[in-house]
């Protein structure tokens, strides 16, 4: 048996009140109304029990296969208000518990890293994408789907892409020979996941009753999300700037150089070599992304980090990743990224995401100089 009990590192001093609300929810729908209906004997008077005769060619055994067959999303049948209420449905108390673990032990981390909004939007959106996913597979059928396991795989999918270096504590029982709690990389248990659990049962086409397109669909929903999240710079808390630190005017004077052209890139180099962090700022984002390239990548740190300080974050953050990609057979610069990356991620509150950079500086340059802080970082912040 193998177990998912847990994860690390977890961000400190945050309380997940939307995942928290998301658990109760569920738990609350399935005391308050599946716990109830199931104990219940089904009646030819009931809502929807012609219906499910025809559809089905079976009696129903309880009032709660009625409400699953009246709520449940049914492919053949599809309706807007099925679609969201199905995400708060089970079929039984191990499908809720299996879903509820799996929530519980990733959504904090995601909820911590897009917001409290945005998590609760995206994991809406990813289960719709994941009942839609399932009615692809599922062509005409009227056999319902229930549960939250779409949209708790696109949650899935938002960890696989934002929190790689985190590691998911495991329970392993190989009875009699074995048993013990494993740390194992996140991507290793959700990849297995996602092969072992979905895909391969999806190409052999195995009949469980499982909704395995929907798994995949809200999986990869997750990850389209997360990367456009990376891309437009959510998560954290911007940090206000000191009363001394210089405001920069995003503005193009009279006669200044053009987007792209030389003169920008001179006067970002000249904006650095001075000090002066306004105008650096404002002549790298006059300057454009393909000039920036020519700047040395101890320019380049520096001016994400002013960036950064004001207020240009999402800015900051591109052009770190933009180095990024264009150094990776150089291990010491793609560490001093890594480094400068979570740099920012710690300012903003995203301990968690600082830890996936900090871990990226120890796997490409252990001994060098950026190593070494990004140790002490690990040590003094996230230990």
């Amino acid at each position: 048996m193998f177990l998912p009990v847990g994860d690390t590192p977890n961000p400190p001093n945050f309380k997940p009140w939307v995942n928290h609300a998301l658990l109760a929810l569920n738990v609350g729908v399935f005391v308050l109304v599946t716990l109830p209906l199931a104990n219940q004997g089904a009646r030819a008077d009931m809502e929807g029990f012609r219906e499910y005769l025809q559809a089905l060619g079976q009696r129903p055994k309880s009032a709660y296969d009625l409400f699953i067959f009246n709520n449940g999303f049914k492919p053949a049948a599809p309706s807007l208000g099925d679609l969201f209420s199905s995400m708060f449905l089970h079929g039984g108390f191990g499908h809720l518990a299996g879903n509820m673990l799996f929530l519980w032990i990733y959504g904090d981390n995601v909820e911590h890293y897009l917001g409290r909004l945005r998590y609760l939007l995206s994991y809406i959106a990813t289960g719709v994408a994941a009942t839609l996913t399932f009615a692809l597979f599922a062509g005409n059928s009227m056999v319902p789907m229930v549960g939250a396991s779409g949209a708790i795989s696109g949650v899935l999918g938002f960890y696989f892409l934002l929190f790689p270096r985190n590691r998911v504590k495991v329970f392993v029982l190989l009875f009699p020979f074995f048993f013990d709690v494993l740390l194992i990389p996140a991507r290793v248990v959700l990849g297995i996941y996602l092969v072992l659990d979905n895909f391969i049962p999806v190409l052999f086409g195995a009949q469980t009753g499982v909704a395995y397109g929907a798994h995949i669909g809200g999986f990869f929903g997750g990850l389209a999300i997360a990367f456009a999240a990376e891309r437009m710079g959510w998560g954290g808390r911007r940090r206000k700037p000191s009363a001394e630190t210089p405001r920069p005017v995003f503005r193009t004077p009279a006669g200044a150089p053009e987007a792209g052209s030389q003169d920008a890139l001179e006067q970002v180099r000249d904006g650095l070599e001075q000090g002066r962090r306004g105008e650096a700022v404002a002549a790298a984002l006059n300057a454009g992304p393909g000039r920036l390239r020519a700047l040395r990548l101890r320019e380049i740190t520096q001016l994400a980090e002013w960036m950064n300080e004001l207020g240009q974050r999402a800015s900051a953050m591109a052009l770190l990743r933009q180095t990024l990609a264009e150094n990776q057979t150089d291990p010491s610069a793609m560490a001093e990224i890594f480094l400068a990356l979570a740099k920012m991620r710690m300012e903003e509150g995203q301990s968690t995401a600082a830890y996936q950079h900090l871990m990226a500086v120890l796997d490409h340059a252990p001994g060098s100089p950026a190593a070494q802080e990004a140790k002490e970082l690990l040590r003094r912040h996230l230990n």
